[in-house]
């Protein structure tokens, strides 16, 4: 992955954790990593925990950023999230796994947020 692709998605992890904060949840983690995988962001909204994974794109060219979180992606964030969930004391917190797509433009972002994104 280039510089520059790891800046775009960091800068697009950034607005969405901004944006998240806005609608009221508290960050619990930002890239937690575990031996079957990584999560962008781990939330606490009310009585939910969320698992998001952000995908930021400068442009469409090719295709909605919420496109690339297939199958095989949406698998390694559930098994990360039960990672987490075994290992952190979360209590009663009902999880949701939540993708929140970020479009660059200049330096503004547009942000479309899909929660409950898809299910265990």
């Amino acid at each position: 992955m280039t510089e520059e692709r790891l800046k775009l998605g960091a800068w697009g992890e950034e607005q969405a954790v901004i944006w998240l904060q806005k609608q009221g949840a508290r960050i619990l983690a930002r890239n937690f990593r575990a031996p079957v995988g990584e999560i962008d962001i781990v939330a606490r909204l009310k009585k939910l925990i969320l698992f998001v994974e952000v995908k930021t794109r400068s442009s469409l060219l090719y295709g909605s950023p919420a496109a690339a979180v297939g199958a095989r992606k949406q698998q390694q964030i559930i098994r990360t999230a039960q990672w987490y969930l075994q290992r952190e004391k979360v209590g009663q917190l009902q999880p949701r796994f939540d993708v929140i797509a970020v479009l660059r433009h200049n330096n503004d972002a547009k942000i479309e947020h899909f929660p409950n994104a898809f299910e265990l």
